[in-house]
């Protein structure tokens, strides 16, 4: 019962949003909900994917960035409705699951080398996506009080 449960949740988030395939090393923005108040609106969240948790419903990705010299992590859950849509923005080749090891690294050092015959292909993929999906509404922006 649970499984079928977890499954048609499943099916529902992805009616919604399609979500891409990506994987370590590749840079993705993720657009999430935020609630302020009783205002709501999209905050873009982009960095790189540095491991993916892959069960099921309750599937997870870690996203790094770096703010203000800072390394900033984010655990994202992969069905949740708060996530607007996930982008791949940059394909990467790494030879690991977990990049754990890039939070000891520092400049050039921590760069990731590109993919690029999978960077053509997830362009020509994603273009083909956004010619047959209708376009999503955007969050309805409320004008300022005062």
């Amino acid at each position: 019962m649970l499984d079928t449960l977890a499954q048609a949740t499943m099916d529902k988030v992805q009616a919604e949003r399609p979500v891409p395939r990506f994987e370590p090393g590749d840079t993705v923005r993720v657009h999430v909900k935020v609630q302020e108040g009783s205002r709501e609106r999209l905050q873009v969240y982009e960095g790189l994917c540095i491991g993916r948790k892959n069960a099921g419903v309750n599937s997870s990705f870690t996203v790094r960035k770096i703010s203000f010299g800072e390394g900033v992590e984010r655990v994202f859950p992969l069905y949740s409705p708060a996530i607007w849509e996930i982008e791949v923005v940059r394909k990467g080749i790494v030879r690991r699951a977990k990049l754990y090891y890039l939070r000891d690294l520092r400049g050039k050092a921590s760069r990731i080398a590109e993919d690029v015959e999978a960077q053509r292909e997830l362009i020509a993929e994603q273009a083909e996506e956004a010619a047959k999906r209708p376009r999503r509404e955007k969050l309805k922006k409320e004008k300022p009080r005062g």
